[in-house]
């Protein structure tokens, strides 16, 4: 059943709110950034963050108003356990002025065992970046079943993660539904974690109707309360293109900027 057009609107306004314009294409250039921070700020309001590269964190910061953050990613998208690759990454980040973090999981030690690489690397991070939002990468399709996605979840809320996020959008397989359960589920049995750990779901979300589905499910289980920037993000590049059709039905298609992510 195909939902109507006033709950794809209330769907499509707060995934705007709750959006991570993304672009982390290989070839990314200050121009491709510069048209990336023009599309955060659109006359349906502006974004929740734009994510790019760290050497790209600047100029981003440089493009926007204090109001829209700027995200860039570490250990990306590889998920080495290089710790002080890591943290360079990091600290590049931080020195650009950016408010956050998107770290990937060491996921290839954790599927052979190594919690302790896991860990390694993620307090590293989180010791480089006090006061930056942390967003922690499971890569949840590599991770496949849901005791490897719960382990992973745990791993990163001990390490103090701020954030879940699902996917690096680099692996065949990106945020599914599945998924997501598992990780709010990690959440919202933590005491702490379920009032104040936010879920980031990122890879393959094109739709308002795809994001829908996610903005139940973490009403459903983290509550209504969390449906807002600082509990929720949805990663994309092209999501914004349908939010804006579905606010203004009438308004001219679109067309989005090649994106891997």
């Amino acid at each position: 059943m195909n939902p109507n057009l006033d709950d794809l609107q209330i769907s499509a306004r707060i995934a705007l709110a709750c959006l991570d314009l993304t672009s982390l294409n290989n070839a990314d250039t200050e121009a491709d950034v510069a048209q990336l921070c023009q599309r955060a700020q659109g006359p349906f309001g502006p974004v929740a963050a734009v994510c790019v590269w760290p050497h790209l964190a600047a100029y981003a910061r440089a493009q926007l108003p204090a109001s829209v953050a700027v995200a860039a990613v570490a250990n990306f998208p590889h998920g080495n356990t290089d710790v002080d690759s890591a943290v360079q990454d990091t600290l590049q980040i931080v020195q650009a002025g950016a408010q956050e973090v998107d770290v990937v999981l060491p996921y290839k030690a954790l599927l052979a065992g190594d919690d302790k690489a896991v860990t390694q690397l993620l307090t590293a991070v989180r010791n480089a970046c006090p006061g930056l939002l942390l967003k922690v990468i499971l890569e949840t399709g590599e991770l496949k079943t849901p005791t490897m996605i719960h382990r992973a979840s745990q791993l990163a809320l001990q390490a103090g993660a701020d954030f879940l996020k699902t996917s690096t959008g680099k692996t065949p397989v990106s945020a599914t539904l599945e998924a997501a359960q598992v990780m709010l589920a990690a959440i919202a049995a933590g005491p702490v974690a379920e009032k104040t750990v936010g879920f980031k779901a990122s890879g393959g979300i094109r739709t308002v109707q795809e994001a829908m589905v996610y903005v139940a499910l973490v009403q459903q289980i983290l509550g209504v309360q969390a449906l807002n920037p600082k509990r929720f993000r949805i990663g994309a590049s092209s999501l914004l293109n349908d939010i804006k059709a579905v606010l203004d039905p009438s308004g001219a298609p679109v067309v989005a900027p090649a994106s891997n992510y």
